[in-house]
Parts: C-alpha cells; sequence; structure tokens
C-alpha cells in the first residue's frame, strides 16, 4: 500500500471511503466495512478487526478480516469470556491511540505475539465509563506504523465513528417503526377480541405488559403470533 502525501491522494481516499461506510445499512455492516478498509488505507496493514474492550480486561471481536485477528472473539479455554488483551491496550481508557511498535520487545508471550503480529495500531471509536470500541490494525514485522499511518488511522476513524452513529441511528429508528407497527396490530386484535376501543384496548395491553413483567414490544409480538396461529400466548382479559 502506497503512502500518502498530505494532500489530495489522502483526501480523495478518505472521500471515497467514508462513501463506502455510509453506505452500509447495518452496525455490523460498517464495522465489517471498515476493517477491510483499514487494510487497504493504512501502510503496512496486513489485518484489522474492531474489538470491545470491557473494564478489568475483558475483550470481545466485533468485526474481523480474517481468522488471525480473530483470536480475541474465541472464548478463554476453561474461561468465561475473550482472551486478555494486549496490555498496552489498557492505556486506551486514557488516550484515544496506542501504537505497540514491538509485542515481542519484552520477551512477547502475549496475546499478539503469540500469534506472530509484532506491530499494532489500536484507535478509539467509541467510549464511555464501562466499555470502549476499538479498530486495531495488524502487521507481522515490527515499528510497521509510524506517525504518518497513525494521523490516517485517526482520520479515518473520524469517519468510521460518524458512519457507525449514523447506522445505529438508522437502526434505532426502524426497530422503532416496527415496533410501533407491531403494538398496532396486537391494539387492533384486542378491539376486536375484547370489543373495546383503541385506548382501552392500548390501555389493556400496557397493564398486561406490567403484571407479566414483558417488554410491551415483546407481548404485541405474541398477541400477534398467536393470532395468526403460530403459537404463544395473548392477553385474554383486561
Amino acid at each position: 500500500m502506497p503512502r500518502f502525501p498530505a494532500g489530495f491522494e489522502l483526501a480523495e481516499a478518505l472521500t471515497a471511503a467514508a462513501r463506502e461506510l455510509h453506505g452500509t445499512a447495518t452496525p455490523e455492516d460498517t464495522m465489517h466495512t471498515a476493517v477491510t478498509l483499514a487494510v487497504r488505507l493504512l501502510p503496512d496493514a496486513e489485518h484489522a478487526d474492531i474489538s470491545e474492550i470491557q473494564r478489568g480486561g475483558r475483550l470481545r471481536s466485533l468485526a474481523w478480516t480474517d481468522e488471525t485477528v480473530r483470536f480475541a472473539a474465541e472464548p478463554r479455554q476453561g474461561g468465561r469470556g475473550g482472551h486478555t488483551p494486549h496490555p498496552d491496550w489498557e492505556r486506551l481508557w486514557t488516550t484515544p491511540v496506542v501504537r505497540t511498535d514491538d509485542s515481542e520487545a519484552d520477551g512477547g508471550g502475549n496475546a499478539l505475539s503469540g500469534l506472530g503480529l509484532r506491530s499494532a495500531l489500536s484507535l478509539r471509536l467509541r467510549a464511555d465509563r464501562r466499555r470502549l470500541t476499538v479498530l486495531t490494525a495488524y502487521a507481522r514485522k515490527p515499528q510497521a506504523f509510524d506517525e504518518d499511518a497513525t494521523r490516517i488511522g485517526r482520520l479515518f476513524t473520524a469517519h468510521v465513528s460518524l458512519a457507525l452513529d449514523s447506522a445505529t441511528v438508522r437502526e434505532q429508528l426502524t426497530e422503532a417503526m416496527r415496533t410501533r407497527d407491531l403494538i398496532g396490530q396486537a391494539t387492533g386484535i384486542l378491539m376486536e377480541r375484547l370489543d373495546i376501543d383503541a385506548a382501552g384496548a392500548f390501555e389493556s395491553l400496557v397493564k398486561a405488559s406490567q403484571r407479566e413483567n414483558v417488554k410491551l414490544r415483546d407481548l404485541a409480538r405474541r398477541i400477534v403470533d398467536a393470532n395468526s396461529g403460530t403459537g404463544g400466548r395473548g392477553v385474554t382479559e383486561r
């Protein structure tokens, strides 16, 4: 991958990447597109993944370019969760970028050196008090990522973060529309079944949700499924 100068070529590449990222339909699609683009954009990058790092060090892979970096999603043998992250990744709680120049510098024995990955460039995408979402590029040679790669990585992850936020909002709006339609169908079924008006049917649905400690959406789906003959229990009383 050629190095981009600080001019038109880099801007053009990032613009094309942004278009591709914003053309994705779901957050999962956005992340899988992002890791593929990271390998294409970042000089010397051979693999990439997006991981969620939780307080306490647990790590879960959300997207990856290949099986080499899917290790983070595999359960620890005899344990409850993912592998322990490389120690440098703890620094991502306080800084947006962490660069590992050589995972074998202190004798190896960590998650990266065990996979033959000598260099890593980790860039924070999202952060809250409990978890981080991080995009990491990897290379098999030491000191693969310099200041230019870091600069390109930060520009790229800014686009990834925006696209991921947009995809998340679209997904939430789509789910809200589906939920509204589902509740509307359930309300109509109750109006006919209980011979009540729309307000009474909705009130009956809410009360049943509270009584059974079930989300309104899930109860509505149960009623619709029961009415269509796919099974489940409905609301039979007010």
